[in-house]
This record gives C-alpha cells, structure tokens and sequence, in this order.
C-alpha cells in the first residue's frame, strides 16, 4: 500500500451534515436512513464544529432512562436535545493532501472510525477507517 497517498484520492466527498442546534432525532434519522456510522457537525456558517458516531447516539440513548410505561415528557426531553450537546466538539481533522499512512497512524493511536477532512477552514470530507480498508484491498486485487 503506497501510504503517501493523499488522502484526497479516498475520502468521501458526499456529506450529510447537520447543524450544532439540530434535534437529536434529526441526527437518528440519518443514522437509520444512511449507511454509515458518523455524523459531521457544522455551524451555520459551514465550519466543522463537531461529529457524533453512531455510538455516541446510542450511548446518550442508553443514558436516558425511558419510563417503560411511555412517559412522553421524558422521551421528548431526550428528543429536544441539540447535536451540540452529544457531540465530539473539536474534532481532530485531517486536510486533504494529508497521507493514507498519517490517518492510518491516527486511526490506530486513538482507536478513531473516522475523520473529518478540511480544506483550510472548509468541511470537504470524511475518511473512514473502511474506506483506508477498501483502498488497501483494491491496491492488493489490482496487483493480482
């Protein structure tokens, strides 16, 4: 694997974003409508703010204690919060000519899924650890 690749070459580029005082449950909806596992957080000028996994969804989820019974005040608390308030807010970011083998070796330092990509102050992607995985795996079957 040529780990000097940038990371341009691999990166998503169509992003689902939503805003710092989006609802939770619009962050849901895209968790259970999109496959993918990580949600970038802007402002609404655009700029990256934060992310919030798939994870951390489930963990506030799991946090809220859900009266069997279907108390509906405390469901619609939970609902009411905001991205802000269960995001990863200043997240690491790479740029876009950053290398496969600087976001692998950050990949694996602190255990990351995923990082967003900017261009100086821009949001212009998101790299995955899938997506180091298939780049990988496409050099290895192009090779054969």
């Amino acid at each position: 694997m040529n780990t000097q690749t940038p990371i341009s070459k691999i990166m998503s580029t169509q992003l689902i974003t939503v805003l710092e005082d989006d609802v939770v449950s619009k962050v849901r909806d895209i968790f259970d409508h999109h496959n993918f596992h990580h949600v970038l957080v802007t402002d609404v000028s655009g700029q990256l703010v934060g992310i919030i996994s798939k994870q951390d969804l489930l963990r506030f989820t799991e946090s809220v204690d859900l009266d069997k019974k279907g108390n509906g005040q405390m469901y619609s608390q939970f609902y009411a919060l905001k991205a802000f308030e269960i995001m990863t807010a200043n997240p690491m970011a790479l740029e876009q000519e950053d290398t496969v083998g600087l976001a692998a070796d950050i990949f694996l330092a602190n255990k990351f899924h995923a990082l967003p990509v900017v261009d100086g102050n821009e949001l212009v992607g998101i790299v995955t650890t899938h997506d180091l995985l298939k780049y990988a795996f496409d050099l290895i079957h192009s090779k054969m």
